[in-house]
């Protein structure tokens, strides 16, 4: 069979996941990767790597490079798996239609869940549970809520991508009103948008994710799963996760993304208030996520589901799926649980657990081992590079 290719545009983690996930089933991939520490493109399902611009800071060369590759390679279906990617191509979707299936929703779907801030405001209007969360106009609003906010609390973007690119960090713990303040006005020099947010009670077990594929107002087809390790603690992005039937994200996940008009794969995450009991939105990533293989390896491979939606027209349907399986990325785990050991307070046997236990990894696989080599190197050289900062001065 002549299976057409999946552009996969981004070449970190989630990016790989999509490689692997889609090229087990045989389908020839594309991919454009622009970061240094990128590693998708080192699998070896890969048919086709491209270094391309950033699609951020070099929107128009990154499009002109992709309708090239089409000319090259061959028209085919685009999976953006990172924000800057997938803003880039909704932003341009018109032209890219004539050269590619592109199975995303449009700009003013995108833009509800890329800027936090309406995707509360729209979880507001549905009686979406989640986090108080103030848009500050100017540093009075800043200086007004400290004086009615309980501290510690949250600086979080609007867009996420853009503020980790700038902090290299996902959101800021303020502990006072000085450090409000301080990181208000750091994130206004750097043109950047935040959010001023209550902090929601719970530890990184809290976290859940609600994986969907959704279309024209319905899901067809669900997974769920739990944060079990976050890097860095209670604030970061998942290190462990564990695939688990959690019942009460369903229906505020369908509410979310029926509210927000989405077609496609979203993964939308939740946290459980401990106050409560109940499970406040978070946000909603329109893409695949971080850990995309452990529905992949839990018998969802939601980047085929879509593929074979998208081009031979077969709706997905809802299957059964593996509970009790982890997803680890090991290097993170292994540095934040040596650098947090004393604060996360975690015995032996619960480190231990998720690797004694059914697993899949991030990105060491033995039957693809291409990507691990450098994507231990990386932590190796920041090391290094702190270090020499340290002794030597300079950036």
């Amino acid at each position: 069979m002549n299976l057409k290719p999946a552009y996969v545009l981004s070449g970190q983690q989630p990016a790989l996941g999509v490689v692997r996930a889609l090229g087990v089933m045989g389908v020839p991939i594309v991919v454009l990767h622009y970061k240094e520490e990128d590693v998708a493109y080192l699998s070896k399902y890969v048919t086709h790597s491209v270094a391309s611009p950033h699609p951020e800071t070099h929107e128009k060369e990154f499009i002109e490079l992709l309708l090239k590759n089409a000319a090259q390679f061959g028209d085919g279906i685009l999976y953006p798996a990172s924000d800057e990617t997938l803003v880039a191509v909704v932003k341009n979707k018109e032209i890219l239609e004539k050269h590619f299936n592109v199975p995303c929703p449009d700009w003013n779907v995108v833009q509800k869940f890329i800027e936090k801030k309406y995707t509360y405001a729209i979880a507001d209007e549905h009686g979406i549970p989640a986090p108080k969360t103030i848009t500050p106009r100017s540093v009075k609003d800043v200086f007004d809520y400290a004086k009615r906010v309980d501290f510690p609390c949250l600086v979080k973007p609007s867009q996420s991508h853009l503020f980790f690119d700038h902090f290299k960090r996902k959101m800021f713990v303020v502990e006072n009103e000085k450090e409000l303040i301080s990181v208000y006005n750091q994130s206004v020099d750097a043109g950047l948008e935040v959010m001023l947010q209550e902090i929601i009670p719970g530890d990184d077990i809290n976290v859940v994710n609600y994986n969907a594929y959704f279309w024209e107002g319905e899901p067809l087809v669900e997974f769920t799963a739990q944060h079990i390790r976050n890097a860095p603690p209670w604030w970061g992005s998942p290190r462990v996760v564990l695939s688990k039937d959690i019942p009460e994200v369903i229906e505020p996940g369908r509410k979310i993304l029926k509210a927000l008009g989405f077609n496609g794969y979203a993964c939308t995450e939740f946290k459980m208030d401990d106050r409560t009991g109940i499970y406040k939105l978070i946000e909603v990533n329109g893409r695949h996520n971080l850990s995309t293989s452990l529905a992949v390896e839990c018998g969802i491979n939601f980047p085929y589901l879509q593929y074979r939606h998208i081009l031979e027209n077969e709706t997905p349907t809802q299957g059964t799926y593996r509970k009790g399986v982890y997803w680890i990325e090991i290097i993170t785990d292994i540095i934040n649980s040596l650098q947090f050991r004393s604060k996360e307070k975690y015995s032996f046997s619960e480190y231990l657990r998720p690797y004694v236990k059914p697993n899949v990894f991030a990105t060491f696989s033995l039957s693809d081992l291409g990507p691990y080599p450098k994507r231990m190197f990386i932590p190796i050289k920041k090391g290094f590079s702190a270090l020499s900062r340290k002794l030597f001065g300079g950036k």
